[in-house]
């Protein structure tokens, strides 16, 4: 998105990851976009069944070998060039995790929720590198590991980005609601689980939401 954004095949990206996730990404041409409204804030995180044993508090713990022998050593991610996926493959190397037989895959989302409620149901620990907001929070019991080093990148801002030279397109008032638009991360769960787990089209998750929350719709267009 953020290169498609860069050589202007689109005008607009509801949600870049600023500034640790995606902020790369968009530096080389930063000062040709204008940034919209801030939609939610976003945070990584590696996470671990709310079972698992209560002495399992930080990623350094699962470095341990009695702690590596009881977890399943894939950590499935998803893709690339995902904030997330760049993280956890640091966080694999620099934890030492690498040496007890840990090691990170790309996929997709399903493959890496799919892969987490599967371990679960067999009785087998596992860790998940998540992010807030995520629908998979509303399903399963999860406790977050502290990650002492710092890797994971703390919250980011996700914010609406628009191209200068594509402002025009927009009426104002359409530009002024843009500029107001605000979720928050439960909201951005409640829709995730809505299109993800209740099989909702975005379009019709959105329309239930405003139909539920007008108020706040209607501050927007204040």
């Amino acid at each position: 998105m953020c290169a498609m954004l860069g050589r202007t095949d689109v005008d607009l990206v509801c949600s870049a990851w600023l500034a640790a996730s995606h902020g790369e990404y968009i530096a080389p041409f930063e000062e040709q976009l204008e940034k919209l409204a801030v939609i939610y804030t976003p945070y990584c995180i590696w996470s671990i069944s709310k079972d698992a044993p209560a002495d399992i508090t930080s990623v350094e713990d699962l470095a341990k070998t009695e702690v590596a022998a009881r977890f399943r050593k894939l950590v499935q991610g998803i893709t690339p060039g995902a904030g997330i996926s760049r993280f956890s493959r640091q966080m694999i190397v620099d934890y030492g995790l690498e040496e007890h037989g840990f090691h990170f895959e790309n996929g997709t989302v399903d493959d890496y929720c799919g892969a987490y409620l599967e371990a679960t149901a067999a009785g087998d620990l596992a860790t998940v590198p998540l992010w807030h907001p995520q629908w998979l929070h509303t399903e399963a019991k999860l406790r977050e590991l502290k990650d002492p080093k710092g890797l994971l990148g703390g919250q980011d801002d996700a914010t609406m980005v628009l191209r200068k030279d594509a402002a025009h397109k927009l009426k104002p008032a359409g530009l002024q609601f843009l500029r107001h638009v605000s979720l928050g991360n439960a909201v951005v769960s409640e829709l995730d689980q809505a299109i993800c787990r209740e099989g909702l089209t975005a379009r019709d998750a959105a329309k239930r939401w405003i139909g539920e929350n007008r108020s706040f719709v209607d501050d927007w267009l204040a």
